[in-house]
């Protein structure tokens, strides 16, 4: 039977920093913005949506949803565009922000946070942290959502989730730690072959000097984390921030009381999993069973 959560929904405390998650209006203005941009830059260069299209290999009805903010530009199309159009990085600076319009809005904050964050810790009972998935895998895991997200929003949110990784190209890299289930690292999401992929890629991940990843095993007769999973950042500041979400409802908590109950949880998974190079070993055995 699983434990009660801690965690209630907390209103924003006065002067705490605590912003609630954007609503869509915020997302389409960005879109709105940048496409108002992306069409002054395209009629300043004298070119029309057909040829422009040709230039960026895409296809006009896809440039006119770009400058029309009903689409979600990639950053890759972001990057071309700039350049094509010789709009000097005023399209490029808009890169970030536009991303975090491919978030669900439940998520935006979040984004932001674990962008800016100096630590990450991560606790994984369900699927692998979206930090560590692999293209073919996050494919599978939204392909699966219910009710079914359209091809577009499910192309989208690929795109979103491994933009998220380039946190590990940050200079100083946050540290990070990952704590996942033993049942996470056996389902087999999207088939055995995407399994495959995965594990290797968190072999891969889990070898980097700033990251530590540990396996809870399933013969653990002691389990701290039945409530679900969690994250916690660190801000530059030194302020500490937990994100909980389930079934697409999420809060953002940095009320130290229940923040500090998150962290005692999180060290007491820690002691309870298998230690980094012991959980790196296994997730190898994993591979090997496959």
């Amino acid at each position: 039977m699983s434990e009660p959560t801690e965690l209630v929904d907390e209103a924003p405390e006065n002067g705490d920093g605590d912003e609630r998650p954007p609503g869509p209006e915020a997302a389409s203005g960005i879109l709105r913005v940048f496409g108002r941009q992306l069409k002054r830059f395209r009629t300043r260069a004298g070119l029309e949506r057909p040829e422009f299209g040709s230039l960026t290999g895409y296809s006009v009805a896809t440039i006119a949803s770009y400058e029309q903010g009903r689409r979600v530009p990639p950053p890759r199309f972001i990057d071309q565009a700039d350049r094509v159009l010789d709009a000097g990085g005023v399209l490029q600076e808009m890169k970030e922000e536009v991303a975090r319009a491919q978030y669900p809005a439940f998520f935006r904050d979040a984004a932001r946070l674990e962008a800016e964050a100096v630590e990450l810790h991560v606790y994984a009972n369900q699927a692998v942290p979206g930090l560590l998935q692999t293209e073919e895998y996050a494919r599978a895991v939204f392909g699966m959502m219910r009710p079914p997200l359209d091809e577009d929003s499910v192309n989208e949110r690929v795109v979103a989730r491994l933009a998220r990784q380039e946190v590990f190209a940050r200079r100083p890299e946050p540290m990070m730690s990952f704590v996942i289930d033993e049942s996470v690292l056996r389902r087999p999401i999207g088939g055995r072959a995407v399994l495959r992929g995965q594990l290797e890629q968190i072999l891969l991940v889990g070898h980097k000097r700033t990251v530590e990843v540990q396996v809870m095993p399933l013969v653990s007769e002691e389990h701290a984390g039945l409530a679900g999973p969690f994250s916690l950042i660190e801000t530059d500041e030194g302020r500490r921030i937990a994100y909980v979400e389930v079934q697409n409802v999420s809060h953002v908590h940095t009320e130290r009381r229940l923040v500090r109950g998150l962290e005692v949880k999180y060290g007491i998974l820690r002691a309870q999993a298998l230690t980094p190079r012991a959980s790196l070993t296994y997730v190898e055995k994993l591979l090997g069973e496959l």
